[in-house]
């Protein structure tokens, strides 16, 4: 069975302001049903596909405890402790943790796509790491995943 993935928002919907760069630029909550027992850790990777060089890379977080919410506002520091135990990696932005939607102005819609996956193992990756070094790192090792759509347009 997949995992169930939600939000503040439904699949399909747009992203609330406040977690975009117009608004706090914070990380949405998360929800997560339907983990499976085996899974030792949760990883999630935030990217925009509509994003006029290419797919852009807003998120990428690995070791989250497999418990059934990622919690909204999570620091953006490459080590997080609380509310919840995660490392964190380099968005596109180039920096670490979240970059929320923001689109190029009248660019039309993007789709933000929040992948969930869930690992049989934890990563032995560093902080910081990239994208491509986190998929590696994962290979082999994903049981489930799930995804959310949010939308996300600036005028």
């Amino acid at each position: 069975m997949d995992l169930e993935v939600g939000s503040v928002f439904h699949n399909g919907d747009y992203i609330p302001v406040e977690f975009t760069c117009d608004g706090d630029d914070v990380n949405p909550p998360i929800f997560i049903g339907h983990i499976d027992p085996g899974a030792r850790s949760l990883v999630i990777i935030v990217d925009d596909p509509d994003a006029p060089a290419g797919t852009f890379t807003h998120w990428i977080a690995w070791n989250i405890p497999p418990l059934g919410e990622i919690p909204e506002g999570l620091p953006a520091q490459p080590e997080v402790e609380a509310p919840i135990r995660l490392v964190q990696g380099r968005n596109d932005f180039g920096r670490i943790g979240y970059g929320g939607p923001c689109p190029p102005r009248g660019h039309g819609v993007h789709h933000y796509h929040f992948r969930v996956y869930a690992l049989d193992t934890t990563l032995d990756l560093k902080p910081g790491s990239s994208r491509e070094e986190l998929e590696r790192a994962m290979r082999g090792h994903v049981i489930q995943q799930g995804e959310l759509i949010g939308l996300y347009e600036r005028r």
